[in-house]
């Protein structure tokens, strides 16, 4: 989890997170967003594979963006809680988290096509 990515809304034209990170291996996946204090502006996590999260332990609320393999938004948790969990998404390949707010703030819905760069 090194490389920085941009992740864009292309339904929108809106980009959702310029900072964000990609947690791809068992361990990535097992600590996601665990230990930290916040997500700050312009930052994800995006969890491949993923079709259910958990908030256990952690100290802040997130947005979450589930989609399918073509980086279709298929479900969006707004402001999960500490101490929640989502239910299992079948439709859902992975998870994009991101600051509490940011899906509203960037209008993105379900059916929504997202894309991802290098930064």
């Amino acid at each position: 989890m090194k490389d920085l990515h941009t992740f864009r809304n292309e339904t929108r034209g809106t980009t959702i997170a310029d900072r964000a990170l990609i947690a791809d291996s068992f361990f990535a996946r097992a600590k996601g967003l665990l230990g930290t204090s916040e997500l700050e502006a312009g930052c994800g996590l995006f969890i491949v594979p993923c079709n259910s999260i958990h908030m256990f332990g952690m100290k802040y609320a997130i947005d979450a963006i589930f989609v399918d393999k073509q980086l279709v938004v298929v479900e969006i948790l707004h402001a999960i809680q500490p101490g929640q969990a989502s239910k299992l998404y079948s439709r859902a390949h992975s998870c994009l988290e991101l600051p509490a707010g940011r899906a509203r703030e960037t209008s993105t819905e379900v059916g929504d096509q997202l894309s991802f760069s290098r930064s």
